[in-house]
Order: C-alpha cells, then sequence, then structure tokens
C-alpha cells in the first residue's frame, strides 16, 4: 500500500539534527592559563576529554583549594588529626635517622599548596639546627602566595624560595636545588616531598617519577603520600576530596568555560581505564567549545551525553604501588601506613645501577 505524505510532512533527510551551542570561556580563564597551558587543555580535551586537575589550582582555584584544606583537612578540636601530619610525624625519626651522612637539608616541597602539612616537620628540623632552606615548588602561582605568607608568619627566620613548576612536564632544575657552592661543602642533601596524596592526581605518574628521579642526588629521598585500597570497590559515597573539592572545582570550571547550569551535572565514578575514582562534567545537550586567544583559534565539539573528567584520584594497593615506583627507577627505603591503613607515606631513593 502507497503511503501518501501531508505537504507540511518531513521527509527523513530534513528531520533536524540537535542544537549545538557554543560555550566560550571568560576574559578570567584566559588570564590565569599561559598559552602552554591554554594548548595544554584543548589537547587534554581533546585526547581524553580531560582538564587535568593541576590547573584547578590556578586563578580563583587556589583559593578554592586552601578553603578546602582549612575547612576539611587541617586539625581542629572536634578532629584533632591530620593523615599527612600525623605521617610526618610517624615518620620524622626514621627519615632525619637516614640522613646523619648530611649536616643539613633542603626541604623541597613539590606541590607545597598552602604548605601546612609540612608546619610541624619543619619545626622539629629548626629545632635540630637540620635545616639548610625551604623551596616551595607548585603550578600555581596564587597558592605559592599563599605559602609564602603562611612559612613567613611561622618561620619569618628562615629562608624561603618558591619557584612555578609543573612536575608532570618538568623536572626540578638544578640551580633550585642548590645554595650556591654550599652543596657539596656543607654534606647537605634534599629531601623531596610530594604529599596531599598527590601523586594519586596525575594522569601519567610514570612522567612525575621520571621527572622527580632527573631531579635527584644520591644522597637525597623522596618521600609521598597516598591513599591505598582498591579503586574498584568504591561504593559510590562521595567523601572527602572527591566530595567537596570536586564540586567546588565543578562549580568553577562550568562558569569558567560557559557551560550553563541547565546543560550539564556532576557526575562521579570508578574508570576501568586508569583504575580511578573520577569526577565528570557530563553534557545535556551537544556543545561546541570556542577558544580564541592570541594565535589559539579552536573549537572542540562535544555530544549530548559525554563527559568532561575534571577530577581524579587513583589508590594504589600496596604491591602495585611498590612495582611501579620500582619500575621507574626508585628503590623503596621505607613505609608505614596510619592507624585506619587507609594511607601510606612511602621513602624512596635512587635505584643503585
Amino acid at each position: 500500500m502507497t503511503q501518501n505524505f501531508n505537504s507540511n510532512s518531513q521527509l527523513p533527510s530534513e528531520i533536524p539534527t540537535p542544537q549545538s551551542r557554543t560555550a566560550k570561556p571568560s576574559p578570567e580563564f584566559y588570564s590565569i592559563f599561559s598559552e602552554e597551558e591554554l594548548l595544554g587543555i584543548i589537547q587534554a580535551l581533546e585526547l581524553n576529554r580531560e582538564i587535568p586537575l593541576k590547573y584547578s589550582y590556578k586563578g580563583r582555584g587556589a583559593t578554592i583549594w586552601d578553603t578546602f584544606y582549612l575547612k576539611n583537612i587541617i586539625p581542629k578540636w572536634y578532629r584533632p588529626s591530620s593523615v599527612e601530619i600525623d605521617l610526618l610525624k610517624q615518620n620524622f625519626a626514621y627519615i632525619n635517622g637516614n640522613f646523619q651522612g648530611c649536616r643539613k637539608l633542603n626541604i623541597i616541597d613539590v606541590g607545597s599548596g598552602n604548605s601546612y602539612p609540612v608546619k610541624e616537620f619543619m619545626k622539629n628540623l629548626i629545632k635540630m639546627e637540620r635545616l639548610n632552606q625551604y623551596i616551595a615548588l607548585d603550578i600555581s602561582e596564587e597558592l605559592l602566595t599563599v605559602s609564602r605568607k603562611n612559612f613567613q608568619r611561622w618561620f619569618p627566620l628562615i629562608e624561603y624560595s618558591s619557584y612555578i613548576i609543573d612536575i608532570e612536564n618538568s623536572c626540578i632544575p638544578q640551580i633550585f636545588l642548590k645554595n650556591q657552592d654550599d652543596y657539596e661543602t656543607l654534606d647537605t642533601a634534599n629531601l623531596f616531598l610530594h604529599l596531599g596524596v598527590t601523586i594519586g592526581n596525575h594522569r601519567n605518574r610514570t612522567q612525575v617519577f621520571k621527572n622527580f628521579i632527573d631531579s635527584m642526588g644520591k644522597n637525597d629521598f623522596l618521600v609521598f603520600t597516598n591513599e591505598i585500597g582498591s579503586n574498584s570497590q568504591w561504593d559510590g559515597i562521595a567523601r572527602g576530596g572527591c566530595k567537596y573539592h570536586a564540586e567546588e572545582i565543578y562549580q568553577w570550571i562550568k562558569s569558567q568555560i560557559g557551560i550553563r547550569a541547565e546543560d550539564c551535572e556532576l557526575v562521579r565514578k570508578y574508570d576501568l581505564a586508569t583504575d580511578s575514582i573520577i569526577a565528570n562534567i557530563k553534557l545535556l545537550q551537544n556543545y561546541t567549545l570556542n577558544f580564541k586567544f592570541l594565535e589559539i583559534d579552536k573549537n572542540i565539539d562535544l555530544s549530548k551525553g559525554e563527559e568532561i573528567t575534571i577530577w581524579r584520584h587513583h589508590k594504589f594497593e600496596i604491591p602495585e604501588l611498590l612495582q611501579e615506583i620500582e619500575q621507574a627507577g626508585l628503590q623503596l627505603v621505607h613505609y608505614s601506613t596510619n592507624k585506619y591503613s587507609s594511607h601510606i607515606m612511602v621513602v624512596c631513593k635512587l635505584a643503585s645501577k
């Protein structure tokens, strides 16, 4: 039977495609990031549908992190302990004892944030007259400003230096690590700290470890912390950074890149591909992200239902962690866990060749 079409009927080829909205980042967004960083963000969006977490610590993101830390992590009368501070205290005698061959220590705090985790650790080194200098390194100039203000208030007589470094993309230049010509004559070693469970936030941990290795000498130690456990056993309940920090980043990023609040939602889940817990912006409309700044003129088309990762964290099973650092070229010196066996502090040195 022949089907008759009304003159107002649409043929299949005439059915309109869903409308795509255009998002244009704000002037503030372009003022925060360098051209190189903008290209990094664009590349990460194109290849991985991700805005790397490290970029969320810049601009107003620094205030978001500092506020989150002060509210949720620093010990209070009703919360008398902090995992980072407790683990540093617990391991102080061990770390200090293994540096007896060196009279002085340079503390290189990589991803220093507001420097709160190292406050008591530094105080103990100063009492023992072992501290040579403190160097704060971070991707965020704004967080380094917070760090400097805090440190100079706590320790006004101690030398403080700070530099902007992206540890995922570069090693630490030796000029930052040597106190003029005294590095050898003072028997000074470098203690690299990478705290705040930050190693689990990096997408490319192998490169981060390599950059540390390329920065270290034979007498130096790397100390880092992370959560331990199985990522795939996540119960779907957001806690800590996955809840509070991810929520604030979500609000900030969607406003900065110009996605309407009604066109997206925050989704937290386990990601099998990276064995991580992630927080994503899920789009409820088709979108074109239009980046236009200096020589950059780039459109990224995103379909309804696609997701952009804005927060991630990888927990380690201890055997996996030990294998990963060994494969990177590091040698385990010591590790310990907190009383709940939820976090670990690891002490490493360069592996013997």
